[in-house]
Parts: C-alpha cells; sequence; structure tokens
C-alpha cells in the first residue's frame, strides 16, 4: 500500500493519561494509546500495566493479527511457545500470527509494557467483554469461554 497524494495534516496526538482505561482483573489496567479504530486498523498499541502478583492470560494465539510486548517497567514473564523467558526493560517479544505466546507479571514488583497488535484487531471489545466479566461476577461455562474466544480470535491452547 502506498500514498500517492501530496500530503495531508491528518495526525492525531494522543496526550499523556488520555487514552481510555479498561479496569482488569488483579488490577491490570489496559490504556488504549492507539486502538484499532484510531489507526485506520492498521495497528493497535496499548499500554499494560500490572501490579505485582497480578498474573496474566494462559498460552494462546491468534488467526488474524501478530503481537508484539515491549517491556517499559518490571519483569514480565514472556511464553514464547517453547518456554518463559523473563523480560526486562527494554526487551522486545515479537509474535507472528499462530505463533503460541502467553506473559505474566507473578514478582513482587509492578510492570508496565507496550503490546502492539497489527494488523489492528479490535481487541478493545475483548478486554471490555473481561472487565464486565469481572464486575458482573458472572462465570462462563466452558463453552461460552469459548465462543468469547473465538469471537475475538483467541485460542487458548
Amino acid at each position: 500500500m502506498s500514498y500517492a497524494g501530496s500530503g495531508e495534516a491528518s495526525s492525531i496526538v494522543v496526550a499523556n493519561g488520555s487514552a481510555e482505561k479498561i479496569l482488569l482483573g488483579s488490577g491490570v489496567v489496559a490504556h488504549l494509546v492507539a486502538p484499532g479504530s484510531l489507526t485506520n486498523e492498521r495497528f493497535g498499541l496499548f499500554r499494560w500495566d500490572m501490579p505485582a502478583g497480578s498474573g496474566g492470560p494462559k498460552p494462546h494465539f491468534h488467526r488474524a493479527f501478530s503481537e508484539s510486548f515491549f517491556v517499559l517497567s518490571g519483569a514480565v514473564e514472556l511464553w514464547t511457545g517453547s518456554a518463559w523467558s523473563t523480560g526486562t526493560a527494554g526487551d522486545y517479544l515479537y509474535v507472528p500470527e499462530g505463533g503460541i505466546h502467553a506473559f505474566r507479571n507473578d514478582g513482587d514488583a509492578p510492570a508496565s509494557m507496550l503490546i502492539l497488535f497489527a494488523p489492528g484487531a479490535p481487541r478493545e471489545r475483548y478486554f471490555e467483554e473481561l472487565a464486565e466479566l469481572g464486575r458482573s461476577g458472572r462465570q462462563l461455562a466452558p463453552e461460552e469461554w469459548t465462543d468469547l474466544y473465538a469471537r475475538h480470535d483467541q485460542f487458548m491452547v
């Protein structure tokens, strides 16, 4: 894809602290810095803040998008599909479509990372649904979890 025009004023600034936030279980906060709706679905960029001992998702993969993780602070355990690796500030993990991965913060200190989705799948709705479930206390049956995951290109292994 290339741009054939002569340029345009189309940049977007997201001021610090102005990104929409989703509060997930265990005190995790997802900051929707640049969701796909903002980037014309080219990519999605979230900041993921995890308190100490907050855990994380189980190993899974996505069929339609890649995912990248860049650790900003603290220590994040990153599953590469074959082993856990401790990522600290400045470390990066790239996961192509179909790549099994997971992450967690089981440590004694908070951690923060950027998560980049490409193309910009509408991941915010997935995280909003998880947050809604957490607030409601509703427990899903296994087939309901399977349906939720399938709707959001999340395949647990």
